[in-house]
C-alpha cells in the first residue's frame, strides 16, 4: 500500500520517543470502531501515551475541523492519526503541519484531486497506490497499518494475537455497506467468527439486553440492531458512547451504556417516526390538489441532518421516487440526505442541479448535500427539473437498464424450505453489498393467513402450507399488506419473491422466509 513504510517508520518513531499521539476517527460505524481498534493496539503494545477524538455530528460535522486541530497544538500532539476521514482535509492538514504536528491520513473514501500535505497517506484509492483491494472499508486500512507495524515489530505481541481484532474490523466491514467481497469478505467472515467469542463487556451485555445468543450472531444482527445502536450514539448526542461500549473493559460501565445506546435508539426510531408522519401529512395535503412530485423535496430547519437518510429512506420505499429532505447543522448550514428509488442515479440527478446546491456526493442510491438559504426555495423546481432532463435523456439512449426489477435466482417450493437447503445458502454467507442474498420465487402460494404482529402491530407475516401440512412462514419488517402492489389477502394465490432465513428467536432455531416482493 502507498506510503506504508512512511507511516510504519513515523509511528515507530513515535512510539520510541514516547510522543502524544491522537486518533481523529469518524462518528460513524466504521470510524469508531477503528478508533478503537487502533487505540486497543497501542495498549496491547504498552503504549498508553495515546488519546482518541470524534467530532461531533451535528456541532462539527463530518472530517477534520480547523477547530479542534488548533486546539491539539496547544496540547503538545506530536502526531495525529485519522481513521475514515482526512482524505479532502487539505487546510485542516496544512494547519496541523503549522502547528508541527505530522499527520498520517488512514481513509477509504474517495479523493477530490487536491491532496492533503500529510507526512502519509493510506487510501487504497489514491492515486499510484499499486495495493489490489481498492474496496476496504476504514477499519480494514486501519487493519493493514498493524498488520505491517506487526511485520516491523511485534512489541511482545504473539505471533496471530493481532486476530482477536477482527471482530471491530468486521463490525466495520458490514456496517459501512462495503462490497463483501476479496479481501472484505475475509474480514467479515473472520470478523463474525471473533463476534460470536468476543469478551467485550460492552457487546455482551448489549447482545444479551437484545435476546441474541452471542454465538449465533449474523451479518443482519450487526446491520440491524448493533450499527443503528453506535450510528445512534452520535445522531443523537455522543459518538464517545459508543466509543466507550466497544472499548470498555468495566463490568458496570458496560451495562449503563448498553442501556443508554438502547434509549437513545429508541429516542431516534421515535424521532424519525414523527418526521416521517408529518411529511406524509403534508403530502397526503398536497396530493389533494394534483399529483405528487416526480421528486419528494421538503425540509424544516428544526430537523437534525443525521437522521433524514433514515427518514428519506422509509418515504422512497412508500412512495416509489427519489427523496431530499434537508433541515439544519448546529453551524446554521443547510443539510440534508437523499435516497433513490433506482430510477435515476442520485449523483447524476445532483450534477444536473448544481446550480442549486452548495455540496453534494455519495452514490447511485443514497447521497448528501448542502444548500444556501437563498437556493432553498428553488430546490424543488430544479431537481424536479433535473429529474425530467435525465429521463428523456435515457429514454433517448433506450437505456433498458431495469434498475428496480428484481432478479430472481431460482424458483422454489415451499418443501425446499428445510435446513437441507439452508446449509447450501449458508456457505455463501456472509451477504450484504457485491454478495446479495439468493432470492426465490415460489408460484401460486396460497397463504392461509394474513397477520399484522409486533407491539404496534406494524410488521407483517404470511403462513402458507406446504404439501405435508408444515407450516412456513413469510415476514416483513414495517409492513402493511398494503404496501405491495399486489396485496397478500388470505385464500388469494400469489407469486412470492422472498430470501431465506434462519431465527434464532428465544434460542429456537427456525426457518422462516423474508418477503421482498409479491408478484
Amino acid at each position: 500500500m502507498k506510503d506504508m513504510g512512511k507511516a510504519v517508520e513515523r509511528i515507530i518513531e513515535a512510539l520510541e520517543r514516547k510522543e502524544k499521539i491522537l486518533i481523529y476517527s469518524d462518528y460513524d460505524a466504521d470510524g469508531i470502531p477503528g478508533g478503537v481498534l487502533l487505540r486497543e493496539f497501542f495498549e496491547k503494545i504498552g503504549y498508553r501515551n495515546v488519546t482518541n477524538y470524534i467530532p461531533h455530528r451535528h456541532d462539527e460535522g463530518y472530517g477534520l475541523h480547523l477547530d479542534a486541530v488548533d486546539g491539539f497544538g496547544k496540547g503538545e500532539v506530536d502526531l495525529m492519526i485519522t481513521v475514515d476521514c482526512g482524505i479532502v482535509d487539505v487546510d485542516q492538514i496544512s494547519r496541523a503541519n503549522e502547528h508541527g504536528i505530522d499527520v498520517i491520513i488512514t481513509d477509504h473514501h474517495e479523493p477530490n484531486g487536491t491532496t492533503p500535505y500529510a507526512y502519509a497517506i493510506l487510501n487504497p484509492k489514491q492515486a499510484g497506490c499499486q495495493y489490489p483491494e481498492k474496496i476496504l472499508c476504514g477499519s480494514g486500512v486501519v487493519f493493514k497499518l498493524i498488520q505491517a507495524i506487526l511485520l516491523k515489530n511485534r512489541f511482545g505481541l504473539k505471533e496471530g494475537q493481532e486476530k482477536w481484532f477482527l471482530d471491530l474490523v468486521g463490525i466495520a466491514t458490514l456496517s459501512d455497506m462495503v462490497p463483501l467481497t476479496g479481501e472484505n469478505r475475509v474480514f467479515a467472515h473472520y470478523g463474525l467468527k471473533v463476534l460470536r467469542k468476543s469478551p467485550r463487556p460492552g457487546l455482551r451485555k448489549l447482545w444479551r439486553k437484545l435476546r441474541v445468543n452471542q454465538r449465533d450472531v449474523t451479518e443482519d444482527d450487526i446491520g440491524f440492531t448493533l450499527s443503528p445502536r453506535i450510528n445512534a450514539a452520535s445522531r443523537m448526542g455522543e459518538p464517545m458512547d459508543a466509543f466507550k461500549l466497544l472499548f470498555t473493559k468495566d463490568e458496570v460501565e458496560a451495562d449503563m451504556i448498553s442501556d443508554h445506546l438502547n434509549k437513545i435508539n429508541d429516542e431516534r426510531k421515535g424521532v424519525v417516526a414523527s418526521i416521517v408522519k408529518d411529511i406524509k401529512k403534508h403530502l397526503k395535503e398536497k396530493s389533494v390538489n394534483g399529483s405528487l412530485p416526480k421528486v419528494i423535496v421538503l425540509g424544516n430547519p428544526l430537523w437534525k441532518p443525521a437522521l433524514l437518510g433514515l427518514a428519506a429512506n422509509s418515504l422512497m420505499d412508500d412512495y416509489s421516487c427519489p427523496v431530499f429532505l434537508w433541515g439544519r447543522n448546529g453551524d446554521s448550514l443547510l443539510k440534508g440526505s437523499c435516497r433513490s428509488d433506482g430510477s435515476v442515479s442520485l449523483i447524476d440527478l445532483m450534477e444536473e442541479a448544481k446550480g442549486a446546491l452548495t455540496q453534494f456526493g455519495g452514490h447511485k442510491m443514497a447521497g448528501g448535500f448542502a444548500v444556501s438559504h437563498e437556493k432553498i426555495h428553488a430546490l424543488e423546481e430544479e431537481l424536479n427539473n433535473a429529474y425530467d432532463s435525465l429521463i428523456l435523456k435515457k429514454n433517448e439512449s433506450c437505456d433498458m437498464s431495469h434498475d428496480s426489477v428484481n432478479w430472481v435466482d431460482t424458483q422454489i417450493t415451499l418443501e425446499d424450505i428445510n435446513f437441507d437447503t439452508y446449509r447450501h445458502i449458508e456457505k455463501l454467507a456472509p451477504f450484504g453489498v457485491g454478495n446479495s442474498k439468493p432470492l426465490f420465487m415460489i408460484n401460486s402460494i396460497v397463504p392461509y393467513e394474513v397477520r399484522q404482529f409486533g407491539k404496534t402491530k406494524n410488521h407483517l407475516e404470511l403462513i402458507f402450507k406446504d404439501k405435508n401440512g408444515k407450516e412456513v412462514s413469510a415476514i416483513c419488517f414495517f409492513s402493511k399488506p398494503e404496501k405491495f402492489k399486489n396485496v397478500p389477502e388470505k385464500g388469494k394465490p400469489i407469486n412470492l419473491i422472498s430470501t431465506m432465513e434462519k431465527s434464532n428467536f428465544r434460542n429456537y432455531p427456525q426457518l422462516r422466509l423474508r418477503v421482498v416482493d409479491i408478484v
